[in-house]
């Protein structure tokens, strides 16, 4: 049993450069795998990575799109909405032959 003169040893706080933290920012961003993974192969811990990639990870906005591109887009989506309603229709129709009684069944 530890007593109070006992304490933990205080963990030491490291410092890292900027440099260094653009670098695994980069390797985050670049390499697909998971945080804590890349943070136990860089000797940090997954919080110090997590809180670099949100300051100094991509902020790009998202270009504006042409009216062009906008009006393909709609167009593409309203073709893509009919097939859609279309297949809706069939199945609605399937559902109302499938819960039709069958005349033709014997009861017994």
């Amino acid at each position: 049993m530890k007593t109070m003169s006992e304490a933990k040893p205080k963990r030491i706080k490291r410092q890292y450069d900027e440099a260094f933290r653009r670098q695994a920012v980069a390797l985050v961003e670049s390499s697909g795998r998971p945080l804590k993974e890349i943070a136990a192969e860089l000797g940090v811990t997954h919080w110090n990575l997590r809180d670099w990639t949100k300051k100094h990870g991509r902020n790009q906005p998202v270009a504006a799109a042409t009216p062009e591109e906008m009006q393909r887009e709609l167009a593409r989506l309203r073709r893509e909405n009919q097939s859609l309603e279309a297949r809706c229709e069939v199945l609605k129709k399937a559902l109302g032959i499938l819960a039709e009684p069958n005349s033709n069944a014997s009861r017994e």
